[in-house]
């Protein structure tokens, strides 16, 4: 539990690389979260800081927004990973490991399989590069209004796969819709990486 906090902490850290991007990742994770707990998903002091995280969040969008005059910097993309990872952590703690899966899923995916490919080939993993998929799509020729809109997009399909998934109980049924998250995701993942 202690190596995945940490490693999603920093996996945010890492992902907050384009204006807006950590804004059109936790809002709706953060949403989700107060939803889930209005259910009864998680407590409601764990709903109570999703809220405040997802409210500082739209707070934080208007200085953040593309050309930003105000960035998150390491001073506030680890400690939003640590609020957000807490409220996963809780979440899947009670019982809803798939939600607590999917809300994330963009972030853990691009992040991980952006790690891994450098490792296989051989670089620094802790140097600078432009390498996540996001990153990628700038460099393919996404406006970085495309991207974040993209990502953003995409939460809220995946926001959406997670409450559906904290409602049906079945193990088959949530297992489609972790399945369906994963392939909007790759999707994402794939036109990003492509060349428009």
């Amino acid at each position: 539990v202690l190596i995945a906090g940490l490693w999603f902490v920093n996996l945010v850290n890492f992902m907050d690389g384009l204006d807006w991007m950590t804004v059109s990742e936790t809002v709706p994770i953060a949403a989700a979260l107060v939803v889930l707990g209005l259910l009864g998903n998680i407590t409601p002091t764990t709903t109570l800081i999703a809220a405040a995280l997802g409210g500082a969040m739209l707070g934080f969008a208007p200085f953040n927004r593309p050309v930003a005059k105000v960035f998150l910097g390491d001073v506030g993309s680890l400690p939003i990973g640590l609020l957000v990872g807490w409220c996963l952590l809780e979440l899947a703690y009670r019982g809803q490991l798939v939600a607590a899966l999917i809300l994330p899923l963009y972030y853990l995916a691009d992040a991980t399989v952006t790690i891994l490919r450098r490792l296989l080939a051989g670089e620094t993993i802790w140097a600078a590069h432009r390498s996540h998929f996001y990153q990628r799509a700038t460099d393919n020729g996404f406006t970085v209004m495309e991207v974040v809109g993209n990502v953003f997009a995409l939460n809220i399909v995946l926001a959406a796969l997670a409450v559906a998934a904290t409602a049906i109980s079945s193990p088959s049924v949530q297992a489609l819709l972790l399945c369906a998250a994963a392939l909007a995701t790759a999707w994402i993942m794939f036109r990003f990486a492509r060349q428009r």
